[in-house]
């Protein structure tokens, strides 16, 4: 199966982001797989911020894994990159593949399961044009 529409993230570690180690700390790469769903959201042509906004529907977290491969530290620029596995009703999956920029190492790859809803955290829909777009975004 491919990874359908990809979306990527280019960041640099910053020293706050290391611990006394000098290795990144666990929980920021859960972090910046969240800047990797903005940026697939992005290049499929929608606002994370004007789906909260406009439509009154979050994408919230019920679900999420990372296996860690190598460590990351203090200044290396790195690429996430993000696509979606699958999207049924208001439940959709999302891959991730986190890796050094300067010698193609992957830091990391995780999965997250999000289900859609509004304010009140009740179960929604996403609108049709998201709906649709997603569709289309994902692996086959």
């Amino acid at each position: 199966m491919g990874q359908g529409v990809v979306g990527e993230a280019k960041l640099r570690v910053r020293y706050a982001e290391t611990d006394r180690m000098g290795v990144v700390y666990h929980a920021n790469f859960i972090i910046w797989f969240e800047l990797g769903r903005v940026a697939l959201l992005n290049k499929i042509g929608f606002r994370y911020r004007d789906l909260e906004r406009e439509h009154d529907c979050h994408i919230a977290v019920v679900d999420v894994k990372c296996r860690y491969k190598s460590p990351a530290y203090y200044d290396d620029e790195i690429t996430v990159r993000t696509w979606l596995k699958n999207i049924r009703g208001p439940v959709m999956h999302f891959c991730y593949e986190i890796e050094r920029v300067e010698d193609h190492v992957m830091l990391a790859e995780g999965e997250s399961t999000h289900i859609v809803v509004n304010s009140k955290f009740e179960k929604t829909r996403l609108p049709d044009a998201y709906q649709k777009a997603f569709e289309n975004a994902v692996a086959r």
